[in-house]
């Protein structure tokens, strides 16, 4: 069930690359890496980090969608 995002398309409005963006919400730039590739979902916590950080809500950011 995959977990889709905008982050990478957030983070290019801010103009705020990988690195910086790790580092101001706590992880890597590999991890954030990884959620704008879909490889990987983030955990409540950092979702909710990402989210606080763009002044937005989790849902404007991450959508989730069922498989049919």
């Amino acid at each position: 069930m995959p977990l889709y995002n905008r982050l990478k398309e957030y983070r290019a409005k801010n103009g705020i690359n990988q690195s910086e963006m790790g580092r101001l919400v706590g992880v890597s730039r590999q991890t954030i890496s990884q959620i704008e590739r879909g490889d990987y979902s983030p955990s409540v916590v950092l979702a909710i980090k990402i989210a606080r950080y763009f002044n937005v809500s989790v849902e404007d950011i991450f959508d989730f969608k069922e498989e049919e």
